[in-house]
Protein backbone atom coordinates (compact mmCIF):
# COMPACT_ATOMS: atom_id res chain seq x y z
CA UNK A 1 0.00 0.00 0.00
CA UNK A 2 1.04 3.32 -0.56
CA UNK A 3 2.35 5.87 2.35
CA UNK A 4 -0.35 8.88 3.05
CA UNK A 5 1.57 12.35 3.10
CA UNK A 6 1.13 13.83 6.22
CA UNK A 7 -0.26 17.04 6.56
CA UNK A 8 2.08 20.38 7.76
CA UNK A 9 1.03 21.82 10.26
CA UNK A 10 0.94 25.65 10.93
CA UNK A 11 3.90 25.14 13.63
CA UNK A 12 5.95 23.44 11.34
CA UNK A 13 6.18 25.67 9.10
CA UNK A 14 9.46 28.17 10.27
CA UNK A 15 8.30 31.12 11.32
CA UNK A 16 4.70 29.26 11.28
CA UNK A 17 2.31 31.50 13.12
CA UNK A 18 -0.83 30.12 12.55
CA UNK A 19 -1.68 33.20 10.00
CA UNK A 20 -2.66 32.51 6.33
CA UNK A 21 0.83 31.69 5.19
CA UNK A 22 0.15 28.91 6.39
CA UNK A 23 -2.53 27.52 5.35
CA UNK A 24 -1.35 27.82 1.59
CA UNK A 25 1.55 24.87 3.02
CA UNK A 26 -0.92 22.72 3.65
CA UNK A 27 -1.12 18.66 1.62
CA UNK A 28 -4.88 18.77 0.36
CA UNK A 29 -7.24 16.32 1.27
CA UNK A 30 -6.23 12.76 -0.59
CA UNK A 31 -6.37 9.21 0.30
CA UNK A 32 -3.49 7.48 -1.77
CA UNK A 33 -4.24 4.29 -0.46
CA UNK A 34 -8.47 4.31 -1.62
CA UNK A 35 -6.67 5.91 -4.95
CA UNK A 36 -4.72 2.51 -5.43
CA UNK A 37 -7.37 0.59 -4.29
CA UNK A 38 -10.39 1.65 -6.78
CA UNK A 39 -7.44 1.54 -9.72
CA UNK A 40 -6.78 -2.47 -8.47
CA UNK A 41 -10.49 -2.93 -8.36
CA UNK A 42 -10.49 -1.70 -12.16
CA UNK A 43 -8.41 -3.77 -13.06
CA UNK A 44 -9.34 -7.31 -11.70
CA UNK A 45 -13.19 -6.35 -12.45
CA UNK A 46 -12.59 -5.42 -16.05
CA UNK A 47 -12.76 -8.20 -18.32
CA UNK A 48 -16.10 -10.31 -18.35
CA UNK A 49 -16.45 -12.63 -15.32
CA UNK A 50 -18.52 -12.98 -11.99
CA UNK A 51 -16.76 -9.51 -10.99
CA UNK A 52 -17.66 -7.60 -13.81
CA UNK A 53 -20.36 -6.35 -12.32
CA UNK A 54 -17.97 -4.12 -9.98
CA UNK A 55 -16.78 -2.68 -12.46
CA UNK A 56 -19.81 -0.92 -13.33
CA UNK A 57 -21.07 -0.08 -10.37
CA UNK A 58 -17.28 1.73 -9.20
CA UNK A 59 -17.71 3.90 -12.59
CA UNK A 60 -21.17 4.62 -11.78
CA UNK A 61 -20.38 6.37 -8.83
CA UNK A 62 -19.28 8.98 -11.12
CA UNK A 63 -15.41 8.88 -10.47
CA UNK A 64 -13.18 10.42 -13.38
CA UNK A 65 -9.68 10.97 -13.56
CA UNK A 66 -9.62 14.19 -12.34
CA UNK A 67 -10.58 12.91 -8.81
CA UNK A 68 -7.25 11.29 -7.90
CA UNK A 69 -4.51 13.13 -6.55
CA UNK A 70 -1.83 11.49 -8.11
CA UNK A 71 -1.60 12.05 -11.56
CA UNK A 72 -0.52 8.57 -11.69
CA UNK A 73 -3.53 7.44 -11.20
CA UNK A 74 -5.74 9.78 -13.13
CA UNK A 75 -3.48 8.18 -16.73
CA UNK A 76 -4.74 4.67 -15.64
CA UNK A 77 -8.35 5.19 -14.92
CA UNK A 78 -8.16 7.16 -18.69
CA UNK A 79 -6.69 4.28 -20.28
CA UNK A 80 -9.23 1.87 -17.95
CA UNK A 81 -11.90 3.90 -19.17
CA UNK A 82 -10.91 4.21 -22.77
CA UNK A 83 -10.30 0.63 -23.24
CA UNK A 84 -13.70 -0.64 -21.45
CA UNK A 85 -15.51 1.62 -23.86
CA UNK A 86 -13.84 0.16 -26.78
CA UNK A 87 -15.08 -3.08 -25.83
CA UNK A 88 -11.90 -4.32 -24.88
CA UNK A 89 -11.13 -6.76 -21.58
CA UNK A 90 -9.28 -4.40 -18.77
CA UNK A 91 -6.83 -5.94 -16.78
CA UNK A 92 -3.23 -5.34 -15.79
CA UNK A 93 -1.73 -6.65 -19.22
CA UNK A 94 -4.36 -4.83 -21.40
CA UNK A 95 -4.22 -1.48 -19.65
CA UNK A 96 -0.29 -1.91 -19.45
CA UNK A 97 -0.30 -2.26 -23.55
CA UNK A 98 -2.59 0.55 -24.07
CA UNK A 99 -0.41 2.70 -21.67
CA UNK A 100 2.77 1.71 -23.78
CA UNK A 101 0.68 2.83 -26.76
CA UNK A 102 0.17 6.34 -25.30
CA UNK A 103 3.77 6.41 -24.26
CA UNK A 104 2.66 6.99 -20.64
CA UNK A 105 3.73 3.23 -19.06
CA UNK A 106 6.66 5.06 -17.43
CA UNK A 107 5.10 7.37 -16.39
CA UNK A 108 2.72 5.76 -13.99
CA UNK A 109 5.22 3.81 -12.28
CA UNK A 110 5.39 0.72 -15.45
CA UNK A 111 3.82 -2.53 -15.07
CA UNK A 112 5.01 -3.49 -11.88
CA UNK A 113 2.78 -0.57 -10.34
CA UNK A 114 -0.31 -1.74 -11.86
CA UNK A 115 0.56 -5.28 -10.00
CA UNK A 116 0.70 -3.61 -6.57
CA UNK A 117 -3.03 -2.09 -7.20
CA UNK A 118 -3.98 -5.27 -7.57
CA UNK A 119 -2.47 -6.48 -4.84
CA UNK A 120 -3.68 -3.66 -2.56
CA UNK A 121 -6.78 -5.12 -3.26
CA UNK A 122 -9.14 -6.82 -0.34
CA UNK A 123 -11.94 -7.63 -2.71
CA UNK A 124 -13.31 -5.89 -6.13
CA UNK A 125 -16.72 -5.75 -3.93
CA UNK A 126 -14.93 -3.26 -2.42
CA UNK A 127 -13.92 -0.76 -5.17
CA UNK A 128 -17.98 1.66 -5.01
CA UNK A 129 -16.83 2.55 -1.66
CA UNK A 130 -12.74 3.23 -2.10
CA UNK A 131 -14.41 5.64 -5.18
CA UNK A 132 -16.80 7.29 -2.66
CA UNK A 133 -13.90 7.99 -0.50
CA UNK A 134 -11.83 9.29 -3.28
CA UNK A 135 -14.84 11.35 -4.59
CA UNK A 136 -15.23 13.07 -1.23
CA UNK A 137 -11.67 13.86 -0.98
CA UNK A 138 -11.54 15.58 -4.77
CA UNK A 139 -14.59 17.18 -3.41
CA UNK A 140 -12.85 18.83 -0.42
CA UNK A 141 -9.62 20.22 -2.83
CA UNK A 142 -12.55 21.61 -4.95
CA UNK A 143 -13.83 23.12 -1.93
CA UNK A 144 -10.51 24.18 -0.76
CA UNK A 145 -9.55 25.57 -4.44
CA UNK A 146 -13.27 27.09 -4.76
CA UNK A 147 -12.28 29.54 -1.68
CA UNK A 148 -9.06 30.39 -2.09
CA UNK A 149 -10.38 31.64 -6.14
CA UNK A 150 -12.29 33.72 -3.84
CA UNK A 151 -10.10 35.07 -0.89
CA UNK A 152 -7.48 35.62 -3.75
CA UNK A 153 -10.27 38.03 -5.83
CA UNK A 154 -11.31 39.77 -2.81
CA UNK A 155 -7.91 40.44 -1.48
CA UNK A 156 -6.99 41.53 -5.45
CA UNK A 157 -9.60 44.16 -4.61
CA UNK A 158 -10.28 44.00 -8.72
CA UNK A 159 -13.69 44.55 -10.23
CA UNK A 160 -16.65 45.85 -8.28
CA UNK A 161 -19.00 44.77 -5.67
CA UNK A 162 -21.10 43.04 -8.35
CA UNK A 163 -18.00 41.07 -9.65
CA UNK A 164 -17.23 39.62 -6.02
CA UNK A 165 -20.81 38.48 -5.68
CA UNK A 166 -20.59 37.17 -8.88
CA UNK A 167 -17.72 35.27 -8.24
CA UNK A 168 -18.79 34.03 -4.94
CA UNK A 169 -22.08 32.80 -6.39
CA UNK A 170 -20.93 30.70 -9.07
CA UNK A 171 -18.28 29.16 -7.32
CA UNK A 172 -20.54 28.14 -4.14
CA UNK A 173 -22.74 26.81 -7.01
CA UNK A 174 -20.37 24.76 -8.39
CA UNK A 175 -19.27 23.53 -4.89
CA UNK A 176 -23.13 22.21 -4.30
CA UNK A 177 -23.58 21.53 -7.34
CA UNK A 178 -20.40 18.74 -7.39
CA UNK A 179 -21.37 17.19 -4.03
CA UNK A 180 -20.68 13.41 -4.48
CA UNK A 181 -22.78 10.90 -3.46
CA UNK A 182 -24.36 7.67 -4.08
CA UNK A 183 -26.84 8.09 -7.03
CA UNK A 184 -30.39 8.62 -5.85
CA UNK A 185 -33.28 5.65 -6.82
CA UNK A 186 -34.28 6.25 -10.64
CA UNK A 187 -37.78 8.21 -10.84
CA UNK A 188 -41.29 6.69 -11.08
CA UNK A 189 -43.38 7.22 -13.97
CA UNK A 190 -45.95 9.42 -11.44
CA UNK A 191 -43.11 11.37 -10.72
CA UNK A 192 -41.75 11.58 -14.81
CA UNK A 193 -45.38 12.50 -16.03
CA UNK A 194 -45.92 16.56 -15.70
CA UNK A 195 -41.96 16.64 -17.55
CA UNK A 196 -43.61 14.06 -20.18
CA UNK A 197 -46.52 16.15 -20.71
CA UNK A 198 -44.48 19.22 -20.85
CA UNK A 199 -42.34 17.44 -23.17
CA UNK A 200 -45.46 16.56 -25.66
CA UNK A 201 -46.54 20.00 -25.79
CA UNK A 202 -43.56 21.41 -27.11
CA UNK A 203 -42.96 18.31 -29.52
CA UNK A 204 -46.80 19.33 -30.69
CA UNK A 205 -46.43 23.03 -30.74
CA UNK A 206 -43.06 22.76 -32.73
CA UNK A 207 -41.19 24.02 -30.39
CA UNK A 208 -39.08 21.10 -29.76
CA UNK A 209 -37.40 19.22 -33.01
CA UNK A 210 -33.86 17.40 -33.26
CA UNK A 211 -31.13 18.90 -35.04
CA UNK A 212 -32.00 19.44 -38.63
CA UNK A 213 -30.02 17.91 -41.01
CA UNK A 214 -30.52 20.36 -43.66
CA UNK A 215 -32.88 18.53 -46.05
CA UNK A 216 -36.82 19.16 -45.19
CA UNK A 217 -38.58 15.60 -45.98
CA UNK A 218 -35.71 13.85 -43.91
CA UNK A 219 -36.72 16.15 -41.12
CA UNK A 220 -40.09 15.93 -41.02
CA UNK A 221 -39.79 12.05 -41.48
CA UNK A 222 -36.90 11.74 -38.52
CA UNK A 223 -37.84 14.28 -36.14
CA UNK A 224 -34.23 15.47 -36.73
CA UNK A 225 -31.27 14.52 -35.34
CA UNK A 226 -32.15 13.96 -31.47
CA UNK A 227 -29.23 13.89 -28.79
CA UNK A 228 -28.72 10.52 -27.53
CA UNK A 229 -29.08 8.62 -30.53
CA UNK A 230 -26.98 7.44 -33.82
CA UNK A 231 -27.54 7.85 -37.46
CA UNK A 232 -25.87 5.46 -39.89
CA UNK A 233 -25.63 6.51 -43.17
CA UNK A 234 -24.06 4.02 -45.67
CA UNK A 235 -22.91 4.16 -49.15
CA UNK A 236 -20.97 2.58 -51.87
CA UNK A 237 -17.52 4.31 -52.61
CA UNK A 238 -17.85 8.09 -54.61
CA UNK A 239 -21.59 7.95 -54.52
CA UNK A 240 -21.40 10.80 -51.47
CA UNK A 241 -21.72 9.92 -48.08
CA UNK A 242 -19.07 12.23 -46.86
CA UNK A 243 -20.74 14.97 -48.83
CA UNK A 244 -24.53 14.15 -47.30
CA UNK A 245 -22.93 14.46 -43.82
CA UNK A 246 -20.55 17.56 -44.23
CA UNK A 247 -23.70 19.02 -45.80
CA UNK A 248 -25.81 18.00 -42.95
CA UNK A 249 -23.13 18.84 -40.37
CA UNK A 250 -23.01 22.68 -41.23
CA UNK A 251 -26.72 22.62 -41.94
CA UNK A 252 -27.04 21.82 -37.77
CA UNK A 253 -24.18 24.33 -36.93
CA UNK A 254 -25.81 27.38 -38.49
CA UNK A 255 -28.55 26.77 -36.43
CA UNK A 256 -25.80 27.35 -33.49
CA UNK A 257 -25.60 23.88 -32.53
CA UNK A 258 -21.30 23.20 -31.48
CA UNK A 259 -20.74 20.18 -34.22
CA UNK A 260 -17.73 17.96 -33.93
CA UNK A 261 -16.40 16.52 -38.12
CA UNK A 262 -14.33 13.73 -37.06
CA UNK A 263 -12.65 12.83 -40.59
CA UNK A 264 -10.12 9.66 -41.30
CA UNK A 265 -10.25 10.05 -44.96
CA UNK A 266 -9.91 14.25 -45.70
CA UNK A 267 -7.57 16.53 -44.52
CA UNK A 268 -9.02 20.29 -42.64
CA UNK A 269 -8.04 21.58 -45.95
CA UNK A 270 -10.14 19.33 -47.88
CA UNK A 271 -13.37 19.84 -45.89
CA UNK A 272 -12.58 23.62 -46.15
CA UNK A 273 -12.53 23.59 -49.58
CA UNK A 274 -16.24 21.14 -49.74
CA UNK A 275 -17.55 23.74 -47.16
CA UNK A 276 -16.58 26.52 -49.48
CA UNK A 277 -17.70 25.40 -52.31
CA UNK A 278 -20.84 24.23 -51.09
CA UNK A 279 -21.89 27.24 -49.25
CA UNK A 280 -20.32 30.07 -51.70
CA UNK A 281 -21.28 27.93 -55.13
CA UNK A 282 -18.06 28.16 -56.00
CA UNK A 283 -17.01 24.74 -58.37
CA UNK A 284 -14.71 22.41 -56.44
CA UNK A 285 -12.31 22.04 -59.01
CA UNK A 286 -12.18 25.63 -59.10
CA UNK A 287 -11.09 25.57 -55.73
CA UNK A 288 -8.22 22.72 -55.75
CA UNK A 289 -6.19 23.42 -59.34
CA UNK A 290 -3.82 26.41 -59.80
CA UNK A 291 -5.61 29.79 -61.20
CA UNK A 292 -8.98 28.00 -61.21
CA UNK A 293 -10.63 30.83 -59.11
CA UNK A 294 -11.85 34.04 -60.71
CA UNK A 295 -12.07 37.30 -59.03
CA UNK A 296 -15.65 36.89 -58.74
CA UNK A 297 -14.47 33.46 -56.34
CA UNK A 298 -11.59 35.48 -54.55
CA UNK A 299 -14.55 37.83 -53.47
CA UNK A 300 -16.71 34.46 -52.81
CA UNK A 301 -13.98 33.16 -50.20
CA UNK A 302 -13.21 36.48 -48.13
CA UNK A 303 -16.59 36.87 -47.73
CA UNK A 304 -17.41 33.76 -46.12
CA UNK A 305 -15.05 34.25 -43.90
CA UNK A 306 -16.24 36.79 -41.31
CA UNK A 307 -20.04 36.13 -43.03
CA UNK A 308 -19.88 31.99 -41.95
CA UNK A 309 -16.31 30.38 -41.15
CA UNK A 310 -15.43 32.79 -38.26
CA UNK A 311 -18.87 32.15 -36.99
CA UNK A 312 -19.71 28.83 -37.46
CA UNK A 313 -19.52 26.76 -34.33
CA UNK A 314 -18.20 23.60 -36.04
CA UNK A 315 -14.50 22.17 -35.23
CA UNK A 316 -12.94 19.53 -37.60
CA UNK A 317 -10.81 16.87 -36.39
CA UNK A 318 -8.30 14.92 -37.96
CA UNK A 319 -6.50 12.58 -35.46
CA UNK A 320 -2.98 11.38 -36.10
CA UNK A 321 -4.09 7.53 -35.61
CA UNK A 322 -7.38 6.80 -36.06
CA UNK A 323 -8.67 5.05 -32.48
CA UNK A 324 -11.68 5.14 -30.90
CA UNK A 325 -10.06 6.58 -28.03
CA UNK A 326 -8.81 9.34 -29.75
CA UNK A 327 -12.19 10.40 -31.28
CA UNK A 328 -13.99 10.20 -27.49
CA UNK A 329 -11.18 12.11 -26.00
CA UNK A 330 -11.53 15.06 -29.10
CA UNK A 331 -15.41 15.01 -28.63
CA UNK A 332 -15.60 15.27 -24.56
CA UNK A 333 -12.46 18.39 -24.88
CA UNK A 334 -15.38 19.76 -27.27
CA UNK A 335 -18.43 18.92 -24.72
CA UNK A 336 -16.36 20.74 -22.43
CA UNK A 337 -15.30 23.85 -24.09
CA UNK A 338 -18.49 25.22 -25.61
CA UNK A 339 -20.47 22.21 -25.67
CA UNK A 340 -21.28 19.51 -28.37
CA UNK A 341 -24.66 18.21 -30.27
CA UNK A 342 -23.26 16.82 -33.14
CA UNK A 343 -20.75 14.59 -33.76
CA UNK A 344 -19.74 13.10 -37.67
CA UNK A 345 -17.61 10.43 -38.05
CA UNK A 346 -16.09 9.53 -41.09
CA UNK A 347 -16.21 6.61 -41.07
CA UNK A 348 -16.66 3.26 -39.38
CA UNK A 349 -14.66 0.91 -41.33
CA UNK A 350 -11.79 3.42 -40.44
CA UNK A 351 -11.90 3.58 -37.11
CA UNK A 352 -9.39 1.55 -34.84
CA UNK A 353 -9.65 -0.18 -31.87
CA UNK A 354 -6.90 -2.60 -29.57
CA UNK A 355 -7.78 -5.92 -31.11
CA UNK A 356 -6.93 -9.17 -29.23
CA UNK A 357 -5.80 -12.25 -31.93
CA UNK A 358 -8.46 -13.68 -31.55
CA UNK A 359 -11.19 -10.99 -32.48
CA UNK A 360 -12.51 -10.29 -35.93
CA UNK A 361 -13.19 -7.87 -37.77
CA UNK A 362 -17.01 -7.81 -37.20
CA UNK A 363 -16.31 -7.89 -33.53
CA UNK A 364 -13.82 -5.12 -34.20
CA UNK A 365 -16.48 -2.75 -35.97
CA UNK A 366 -19.24 -4.14 -33.64
CA UNK A 367 -17.25 -2.05 -30.48
CA UNK A 368 -16.58 1.04 -32.54
CA UNK A 369 -20.34 1.18 -33.10
CA UNK A 370 -21.39 0.35 -29.40
CA UNK A 371 -18.72 3.07 -28.81
CA UNK A 372 -19.77 5.58 -30.19
CA UNK A 373 -23.34 5.00 -29.08
CA UNK A 374 -21.93 4.95 -25.48
CA UNK A 375 -20.71 8.12 -26.46
CA UNK A 376 -23.86 9.81 -27.78
CA UNK A 377 -25.43 8.81 -24.37
CA UNK A 378 -22.52 10.07 -22.42
CA UNK A 379 -22.41 13.16 -24.20
CA UNK A 380 -25.78 13.67 -24.74
CA UNK A 381 -25.23 14.55 -28.74
CA UNK A 382 -26.65 12.60 -31.72
CA UNK A 383 -23.78 10.95 -33.83
CA UNK A 384 -23.93 10.82 -37.71
CA UNK A 385 -21.39 7.35 -38.43
CA UNK A 386 -20.53 6.95 -42.20
CA UNK A 387 -20.09 3.44 -43.57
CA UNK A 388 -18.99 1.94 -46.78
CA UNK A 389 -21.26 -0.84 -48.13
CA UNK A 390 -20.11 -3.84 -50.24
CA UNK A 391 -19.95 -4.18 -53.47
CA UNK A 392 -23.79 -5.64 -53.21
CA UNK A 393 -24.96 -2.85 -51.95
CA UNK A 394 -24.60 -4.68 -48.51
CA UNK A 395 -23.93 -2.61 -45.18
CA UNK A 396 -20.25 -4.04 -43.60
CA UNK A 397 -20.37 -5.35 -40.61
CA UNK A 398 -24.60 -4.45 -40.76
CA UNK A 399 -26.05 -6.36 -37.94
CA UNK A 400 -24.09 -4.70 -35.22
CA UNK A 401 -24.49 -1.08 -36.80
CA UNK A 402 -27.27 -1.30 -37.66
CA UNK A 403 -28.42 -2.38 -33.97
CA UNK A 404 -27.15 0.55 -32.75
CA UNK A 405 -28.40 2.58 -34.78
CA UNK A 406 -31.78 4.85 -34.17
CA UNK A 407 -31.84 5.76 -38.36
CA UNK A 408 -29.91 4.13 -40.75
CA UNK A 409 -29.78 5.84 -44.40
CA UNK A 410 -28.47 4.31 -47.74
CA UNK A 411 -27.57 7.02 -50.65
CA UNK A 412 -27.93 5.64 -53.47
CA UNK A 413 -27.29 7.57 -56.73
CA UNK A 414 -29.48 5.55 -60.23
CA UNK A 415 -26.90 7.45 -62.71
CA UNK A 416 -24.32 5.76 -60.99
CA UNK A 417 -24.89 2.55 -62.87
CA UNK A 418 -26.56 4.42 -65.75
CA UNK A 419 -25.57 7.96 -66.61
CA UNK A 420 -28.07 8.14 -69.37
CA UNK A 421 -30.69 7.21 -66.47
CA UNK A 422 -33.83 10.04 -66.72
CA UNK A 423 -33.46 10.46 -62.83
CA UNK A 424 -29.56 12.02 -63.59
CA UNK A 425 -28.74 14.03 -60.85
CA UNK A 426 -30.84 12.49 -58.17
CA UNK A 427 -30.05 10.93 -54.82
CA UNK A 428 -32.13 8.85 -52.56
CA UNK A 429 -31.98 9.10 -48.92
CA UNK A 430 -33.58 5.40 -48.33
CA UNK A 431 -34.39 5.40 -44.75
CA UNK A 432 -34.29 1.77 -43.77
CA UNK A 433 -34.17 2.44 -40.18
CA UNK A 434 -36.31 4.82 -38.26
CA UNK A 435 -37.26 4.29 -34.70
CA UNK A 436 -39.48 7.80 -34.59
CA UNK A 437 -41.00 7.00 -37.70
CA UNK A 438 -41.63 5.17 -40.59
CA UNK A 439 -39.18 4.02 -43.56
CA UNK A 440 -39.44 5.78 -46.30
CA UNK A 441 -37.54 7.03 -49.37
CA UNK A 442 -36.53 10.80 -49.75
CA UNK A 443 -34.78 12.28 -53.11
CA UNK A 444 -32.76 15.26 -52.93
CA UNK A 445 -30.25 16.77 -55.82
CA UNK A 446 -26.73 16.36 -56.72
CA UNK A 447 -25.30 19.22 -56.92
CA UNK A 448 -21.45 17.42 -56.60
CA UNK A 449 -19.85 20.37 -58.64
CA UNK A 450 -20.50 22.40 -56.12
CA UNK A 451 -20.05 19.35 -53.67
CA UNK A 452 -23.89 19.59 -51.90
CA UNK A 453 -26.97 17.93 -51.92
CA UNK A 454 -30.37 20.47 -51.76
CA UNK A 455 -33.95 19.74 -51.38
CA UNK A 456 -35.70 18.95 -55.02
CA UNK A 457 -37.63 22.25 -54.62
CA UNK A 458 -34.19 24.23 -54.19
CA UNK A 459 -32.93 23.20 -57.83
Amino acid sequence: MSTSIPVQHHDDVPGGDGGQSAAFTRVPPQDLDAEQSVIGSLLLSGSPGSASRFFAEILETGIVAGEYYRPAHALIHRAVCDLHAAGEPVDAITVAGELVRRGELARVGGAPYLHTCVQAVPTAAHGPRYAEIVRAKAYRRAVIESAQRIVEFAYSEAGGEDEVRDLVERQLTEIVAGTPGLHEAPPAVGDLYLDFVADLEDIQDGRKVGLTYGFADLDAITSGMRPGNVTVVGAASGVGKSTFALNAAVAAAKTGAPVMFSSLEMSGTELMQKIAAAEGKIALHHLTHQGGLTAEGWETVRRLGPELFQSLPLRVYRPDGASLGDIASAARACARDGGLELLVVDYLQLVEVEQARNITREQAVASVSRGLKNLSVQLDCHVIALSQLNEDGMMRESRAIKNDASVVIKVERPDMADPESHRAGEVDLIIEKNRFGPTARVTVAAQLHYSRFVDMAHT
